[in-house]
């Protein structure tokens, strides 16, 4: 019996009458699936991201881009009820979002079935916002190095959400002006260089420096009658810097917020939201953490411990780890991965070497839901669907979640 067979079963003792149907099939990633409360929700760092301003919309207002094709396709095999696309520009009105919905994600891609989201959301992000500084301290002011967020024009690496489900718009929190220096204790970068502690930015600098690299959206999602908070980021990778380790530090910082906002109380006062809102969320409150946190456990150029202040949070369910066959199988042909000491059935990302392949994208649950199924879509080279990966360096990652009623 599979794990999911075996999680359904037990799971109808607490859902009375719960409805199996099949689900659709991609190879190994197939499964069934459960209507009543047994959510999908995915993850997936597209790479749908351009090298211009203008260039995303000009390639999805025709329905024949290859790469738009792949992406979709995967999202057909899959079908997420709730899907986060990382790296996704963002363009004001969400033209993109919806050029990319109706001529992708709602025409058949290789025989598949269409995915139709009545409901999306997008908002800006730090990327190419230009910060008026030198952050990266390389003598002149103006560049991708020296915006809110490493980007060449603004929104570039943004994202998306889709979803089957309402987005209860009236509550919805972003932080995209959410300031480093305003985390207790932040993990602030050093410069190497003087003997002064945390002073790779200046004073002034640290006044506008932005924690979120994109931004840190809090999308309160209605399902049935309950609520479940949507919990989205794209930390920045914790490379393309020096002995600072800027964007190592403030990686762990940018998945530092999550822990903090999903503990609540005193530990989450410091948080503001744009609208200028304060606190985290309640104890009991229902949530799923998504998204390329650009964090291994054990591998990879992160700051150790970034990636488990989210998985040995007490209020997180990590009792099960998405993986694939695909991951195991690259491991073993590509040079570099041998000596890595996370699972490689778990790596979500196909990163040449250093660091070589790695855990970056996750979905983490309330501790109160319960996980039937997960995976990470990483087919093995003779699946025919092997074909569509190449779309992204990145899997999309997908976990079916029990929501229990609350009578």
């Amino acid at each position: 019996m599979s794990r999911r067979s075996a999680a359904l079963l037990a799971a109808t003792t607490l859902v009375a009458l719960a409805l199996v149907v099949p689900g659709a099939t991609a190879g190994a990633e197939g499964s069934r699936r459960s209507v009543d409360r047994d959510v999908r929700f995915a993850t997936y760092n597209a790479s749908l991201n351009r090298g211009n301003q203008g260039d995303l919309v000009r390639d999805l207002s025709t329905p024949d881009n290859r790469q738009a094709q792949k992406v979709a396709e995967i999202v057909q095999r899959t079908r997420p009820d709730v899907l986060l696309v990382n790296e996704f520009d963002y363009v004001e009105g969400g033209r993109a979002a919806e050029l990319f919905r109706d001529n992708y994600l709602e025409v058949s891609q290789g025989g598949q079935r269409p995915v139709e989201y009545r409901h999306y959301f997008v908002a800006p992000s730090n990327t190419g916002i230009p910060s008026g500084h030198d952050l990266d301290n390389n003598g002149a002011v103006g560049g991708p190095g020296d915006a809110y967020g490493f980007g060449f024009f603004p929104g570039q690496y943004g994202m998306v959400v889709y979803s089957k489900f309402p987005i209860d718009t009236e509550q919805i929190r972003t932080f995209q002006h959410f300031l480093w220096k305003d985390v207790p204790g932040a993990m602030l970068p050093d410069d190497p260089a003087t003997a002064a502690p945390a002073d790779w930015y200046s004073p002034d600098e640290l006044d506008d420096v932005r924690l979120s690299s994109k931004s840190h959206w809090d999308l309160p999602l209605r399902i049935g009658h309950e609520t479940v908070h949507f919990l989205v980021s794209h930390p920045t990778p914790p490379v393309f810097d020096g002995q600072e380790d800027r964007n190592g530090t403030r990686n762990h910082d940018e998945i530092r917020f999550w822990s903090d906002y999903v503990s609540g109380g005193a530990r989450a006062s410091y948080i503001y939201d744009d609208d200028g809102g304060y606190g985290g969320l309640a104890r009991d409150a229902r949530f799923v953490i998504a998204g390329d946190q650009n964090s291994d456990p054990l591998d990879g150029d992160s700051v150790p411990g970034s990636a488990q202040q989210l998985l040995e949070h007490p209020l997180v369910n990590a009792t099960m780890t998405p993986d694939s066959r695909g991951a195991v199988e690259a491991s073993q042909t590509q040079p570099g991965n041998q000596s890595h000491r996370s699972p490689p059935r778990f790596d979500t990302a196909d990163f040449s070497e250093p660091p070589g392949n790695l855990r970056a994208d996750y979905l983490l649950p309330h501790r109160s839901v319960r996980i039937l199924d997960s995976a990470v879509f990483w087919p093995v080279s003779t699946d025919p669907a092997a074909a569509l990966i190449d779309a992204s360096d990145h899997r999309l990652v997908w976990a079916d979640l029990l929501l229990p009623h609350r009578g």
